[in-house]
Order: structure tokens, then sequence, then C-alpha cells
């Protein structure tokens, strides 16, 4: 049987950053956001941080609505990235996704600190490289394009409520 762990050991446990993304596909185009970060503008796929009791595809579907006001049905699991940001000293676990766009909702707020959403061909994301949040960005659009494509069931959630 596993001994409990004190506070302090539980303190020195790493744990990185889990995260979604999506890759939303219309035609040759993606759907992408337009972040200020820290005064800067970047380019990111809509993506963000896994929330307490909340599954990784429900995530990607909640951050992309948030994040750009485009409902969105998610149709394959790209597949799990590790990158280190060095501007933040964190490690990164991020589940990509894709999908398709459903409905728009123009009416919504974007997130603090997205200043649009706007489509780009992978020529034009290319293009701001310099502008990427980070490298998995054009990584994940590359990944799909090549045809990496997995079922969505093959992430499994055995999620239970707070007590339950």
């Amino acid at each position: 049987m596993d001994e409990p762990t004190t506070a302090p050991e539980r303190e020195a446990i790493w744990c990185p950053h889990v995260t979604v993304a999506c890759v939303i596909a219309d035609g040759d185009r993606f759907l992408m956001v337009e972040e200020d970060i820290r005064g800067e503008l970047r380019i990111n796929q809509p993506a963000g941080h896994l929330e307490d009791d909340e599954t990784l595809a429900s995530a990607a579907c909640r951050e992309t609505l948030e994040e750009t006001g485009w409902e969105v049905a998610l149709d394959h699991f790209i597949g799990v990235q590790q990158w280190h940001s060095p501007v933040h000293d964190h490690h990164i676990v991020r589940f990509a996704f894709a999908g398709h766009p459903v409905k728009h909702h123009p009416e919504l707020p974007l997130d603090a600190g997205i200043t649009r959403a706007l489509w780009m061909s992978y020529a034009d994301v290319a293009a701001h490289a310099s502008r990427l949040r980070s490298p998995l960005v054009l990584t994940t659009i590359e990944d799909w394009l090549a045809g990496q494509r997995l079922p969505l069931s093959t992430l499994r959630s055995l999620l239970r409520r707070r007590g339950d």
C-alpha cells in the first residue's frame, strides 16, 4: 500500500500545465486567434487550460467558443504535445483536437486578451511564424495536414463529480 504523501512532498511534485487546442478547418482556412500577450500581438489556435471536473474534449470546445465565438464539433484527436516555455519557465502538455465549425455566435464577448478571431490559410500562419504563441501552433496544423487523426475514443474520461 502506498504511503500518503506529506504536504512538503506534495509541493515538490512537478505538475505541468495541461492545455487543449483545436485545429478548426473550413476549406483551406484555419480558425485562429490573435491575442495580446504582454503588449505583443500573437497568433494561436483556440487553446487554453483544462479546468477541474472537465473532460479534455469539452475543454477544447469551451475554449474555442470563449476565444472565437464559434461553436464547434470535434471530429478527431490529433495527439499530445509537450513543450517547455522559456518565457514562462513551465512545461506545457497540450492535447490537440480537430473539428469543424458549427455555428458562429458574434454576440459573445471574446476572452480577455483575445483581440480577434480570424481565418487564415496555412501559408498565412507560416508567414507569421515570428508572431506565433509557440512552435506548437504550426506543428499542430502540420500534423493535421499530414493526416494525423485519431478517433476521439482514444481519450477516455472517467471523471466523477466531487461527492459522487
